[in-house]
């Protein structure tokens, strides 16, 4: 397996990913009707807007084993001088191989070479414990709580985690400079 940047040709296999990922993991936290229905548009529209129009600044990574796509991890700078980590997915069925972890480290190191000095954040259904899980394993604190809304009309508790400055480099493996 290896990690690239990702770019406009991956759009339809993230999309497909992205949408795998949220139908396997949001079963009974997001509305059924949903999953069922038009999620791959949803997140092939989010993906166009992303990657025909990229943000020079934001960083894609996918982990590719024999041309497919296995794994991504996408960060983006935000106004208040944060980064979000707002997508991190694994492949259903490759959850728990190790992609994740890798993707994340891959995600902390590009943001503490790139975005020195900036605290990185993402925000986390509160009902999807694995996940959550997984983010205190891998380091980051618990920093808020709130309710997500959805432009899709539904509302769904969530989290907020956060690496601080100080421990992005830690957190991605990477020795003190």
């Amino acid at each position: 397996m290896q990690i690239r940047a990702g770019a406009q040709d991956d759009m339809e296999q993230i999309a497909a990913l992205h949408t795998d990922s949220w139908r396997t993991a949001y079963p009974g936290i997001m509305p059924q009707s949903f999953l069922d229905g038009p999620v791959f548009e949803d997140r092939l529209a989010l993906w166009r807007g992303r990657l025909t129009e990229p943000r020079p600044a934001a960083g894609l990574f996918v982990a590719e084993d024999g041309g497919s796509i296995n794994g991504f991890v996408y960060l983006t700078p935000r106004s208040d001088g944060r980064l979000l980590l707002d997508n991190l997915h694994a492949r259903p069925g490759r959850t728990g191989s190790g992609i994740g972890g890798r993707l994340l480290q891959h995600g902390l190191a590009w943001a503490a070479f790139e975005h020195p000095g900036r605290d990185v954040y993402l925000e986390v259904l509160r009902a999807n414990v694995r996940a959550v899980a997984f983010y205190e394993r891998h380091g980051a604190v618990l920093t808020d709580e709130r309710v997500c809304h959805f432009e899709q009309g539904f509302e769904i508790p969530e989290f907020e985690f956060t690496w601080t400055a100080d421990s992005v480099p830690v957190a991605a493996g990477l020795s003190s400079r």
